[in-house]
């Protein structure tokens, strides 16, 4: 795995761009420094702690890496955006996000696997996760150190994620906040609810239609907590249609309404700002 950078700014060193820009983690950083894997452009070794002017490119150079799951080839989900480092593809609803059982291979991580490998890459591993009910974007890092950076992306909030759903009643507040914390509800082994002992969870949403007896929002997560948005929503009274786990209304064909439509960040590697948009939805 073989990529370029260039120094934005003057005097950062690559020890800063690893640790404190990129945010990689002690052990990442130890494996990329005994593999030699930063030069410059001309492919000769850098010192590590030398100030390097702005434009300076730098030449990165992984070893190969495996992933733990078993790729799965008969399946092709639906690529919405990829590079040498990420993907971002569509999850049907009904399908896990990872294997829960050892040999399970009929889940996301492992059909994206399959497609990772078919173009000569051997690495996959998901960067956050959607419930198995819920349809929609998934982001995939194709090499540890994109894994490193963007788990750092996503507890800092740098990794926007957009639903929509549709939801039991009349919303009359056209947007708002759930600020709610969420944790374990003690009486259903899969379930959460709403507890002051619980983890911090945001929710922020907008009304788009008003329907009979129902509403389309569009939701954003400021915290990912496992099913927030089902916990929150059934909180205030609008769980979501076809969410019978949370008290929503059940539907003709047994599935709940929640789409991960839309993925935003600033890429680490190009600094471009990258918006992928699901219109399957």
């Amino acid at each position: 795995m073989t990529w370029s950078y260039e120094i934005k700014d003057d005097g950062m060193t690559v020890e800063e761009l690893l640790r404190t820009e990129w945010g990689l983690g002690k052990k990442v950083v130890h494996q990329m420094r005994m593999a030699k894997s930063v030069k410059n452009e001309k492919f000769q070794e850098v010192i590590w702690k030398e100030p390097l002017p702005a434009g300076t490119i730098l030449q990165f150079d992984l070893p190969p890496a495996d992933s733990p799951y078993e790729p799965k080839h008969d399946v092709e989900l639906p690529v919405l955006f990829e590079d040498d480092h990420f993907i971002v593809a569509r999850k049907p609803k009904g399908m896990a996000t990872h294997p829960n059982e050892v040999g399970q291979t009929d889940t996301f991580i492992n059909a994206i696997l399959g497609h990772i490998i078919r173009n000569g890459g051997s690495y996959g591993e998901h960067v956050h996760r959607l419930d198995q009910g819920t349809s929609g974007l998934l982001m995939v890092a194709k090499h540890p150190v994109a894994k490193n950076v963007l788990d750092r992306m996503l507890e800092q909030k740098q990794l926007v994620r957009d639903y929509e759903a549709v939801v039991k009643g009349k919303v009359h507040n056209k947007s708002g906040t759930i600020d709610f914390p969420i944790g374990r509800d003690r009486h259903h082994p899969t379930r959460r609810m709403v507890s002051q002992t619980g983890q911090s969870a945001v929710t922020h949403y907008r009304v788009l239609k008003q329907m009979e007896g129902k509403s389309l929002l569009h939701l954003t997560l400021e915290t990912g907590r496992t099913h927030q948005i089902r916990t929150h929503l059934s909180h205030i009274g609008h769980p979501i249609m076809g969410d019978t786990l949370y008290e929503g209304p059940p539907t003709q064909d047994g599935a709940y309404h929640l789409h991960a439509f839309r993925m935003s960040f600033i890429h680490p590697f190009t600094n471009e700002k990258v918006v992928v948009e699901d219109s399957a939805r």
